[in-house]
């Protein structure tokens, strides 16, 4: 009996000297998940933005969850397109590029602004301007935003030459970066024109620019996973996505991601089928 006790004595001793985890106290906190943002405003007000979605999303999925902006559009694609973040807030030329690149991705939800799961883009001009239409560009300057972005190039750049004004017809072009560079230069009388999205347009407006042209429609920015997350994680993080409106704070959310927000929305990847279309005459035009 006096070894039993013994015995006994040294397995509890033994057991307040195992790790915190194993000894009943609080368990070892859960990796983050990274949800990536492009670089499409200031890293400030992007942090601003998407905070509030992070810790929604934390909330259900049980897992903190951080906010990751890229470098630039490019960048951002082939971290989400290596697996090197978890979630992905993207536009819809990057998706397109990024479905090229790497493949379908699991998909989770877009945005619907104002009850419409589409977007557009607007040429502008200061509005003092003499500029009344697309082909009064030949011989301008011109300010693109970045490269892969939908509405500050890919969509604008087709829409001029569709209307005789190619790239080798403007008189100069720039990337700035982000849309409200492009408005700010074009206000500045740096540029002739440019190409923003509609809220950046929406914004400056009042303050001096004017519409040359809009965009036709297209399928709203979204969200995607790695395609290895975990299949309970995705169907989760897709749900909360969905869901959101419905929440206490949920109207908050989504009004601090895009003005006029009304829902995040079913989304699927033939949705943007028509911006392949552009891209793919785009290549030819160009090649």
């Amino acid at each position: 009996m006096r070894t039993l006790r013994l015995m006994a004595t040294g397995l509890l001793a033994a057991s307040l000297l195992l790790p915190a985890s194993r000894a009943g106290a609080e368990p070892v906190r859960a990796k983050p998940l990274i949800l990536a943002v492009h670089p499409y405003l200031p890293p400030q007000e992007i942090m601003q933005r998407f905070t509030p979605l992070a810790d929604y999303l934390a909330g259900a999925l049980g897992r903190p969850v951080q906010v990751r902006i890229g470098r630039d559009y490019k960048e951002h694609i082939e971290a989400i397109g290596s697996g090197q973040v978890d979630l992905a807030f993207i536009g819809p030329s990057a998706y397109v590029q990024l479905t090229a690149l790497y493949g379908k991705k699991p998909l989770l939800a877009r945005f619907e602004v104002n009850g419409q799961p589409h977007l557009r883009g607007v040429i502008v001009t200061r509005a003092d301007s003499p500029l009344q239409q697309l082909n009064d560009l030949k011989g301008k300057s011109f300010a693109f935003g970045d490269p892969s972005s939908t509405m500050s190039h890919v969509v604008p750049l087709y829409m001029l030459i569709k209307a005789g004004v190619p790239e080798q017809a403007l008189a100069h072009q720039q990337f700035l970066g982000a849309h409200r560079n492009v408005a700010l230069a074009v206000l500045a009388g740096d540029f002739d024109a440019g190409a923003v999205k509609e809220e950046t347009y929406q914004e400056y407006a009042g303050k001096g620019l004017r519409a040359l042209a809009t965009t036709p429609p297209i399928s709203e920015h979204l969200f995607v996973t790695r395609s290895n997350l975990p299949g309970e994680e995705i169907e989760t993080a897709r749900r909360a996505l969905l869901q959101i409106k419905d929440t206490p704070n949920g109207m908050a959310i989504l009004d601090g991601l895009h003005k006029g927000m009304t829902a995040l929305v079913p989304v699927a990847d033939d949705d943007y089928d028509n911006l392949r279309a552009i891209e793919r005459t785009l290549k030819r035009v160009q090649h």
